[in-house]
């Protein structure tokens, strides 16, 4: 009995630690999407993109194609949005998140930019990737 005992207290202690990482990375992750929120508002792409992992095999997807590498995803933020006008002010709302193993997160949201001569909105799927105990975006998909 006393055996059963033990191994039911593993089984729920185990599960209740992976509850909190999972808590944990979620929050970890949500906090990457509020800097960027913040950085954005500010005017300031460089912060915006420290969400991403700065490699070469960073991809964005959008609507003209896929766009390879870090800095390539910061040269194109700087190409389509050149001004604080013309980045206007940015939210997310996040619709899905995901954890699909202890390493990774998917991510299903929504963007909204409210801007002076027009809005935009679209939707985007992120995929979150762990590597030395930080998260980063590896994968975006915005439309």
């Amino acid at each position: 009995m006393l055996r059963v005992l033990f191994l039911l207290g593993l089984l729920f202690g185990g599960i209740a630690c992976t509850s909190e990482n999972q808590s944990a990375d979620q929050e970890a992750i949500k906090s990457i999407m509020d800097n960027q929120v913040s950085c954005w508002n500010q005017g300031n792409l460089d912060c915006f993109m420290e969400g991403y992992l700065p490699s070469d095999s960073l991809m964005f997807i959008g609507k003209e194609g896929i766009v390879y590498g870090y800095q390539n995803t910061l040269d194109r933020y700087h190409k389509s949005y050149p001004d604080k006008d013309a980045m206007g002010t940015l939210s997310f709302n996040v619709i899905h998140l995901n954890r699909l193993s202890p390493a990774y997160y998917s991510m299903i949201g929504q963007w909204m930019l409210d801007r002076k001569e027009d809005d935009l909105q679209g939707y985007f799927t992120l995929l979150f990737k762990k590597i030395n105990g930080q998260w980063f975006i590896i994968k975006d998909h915005s439309s």
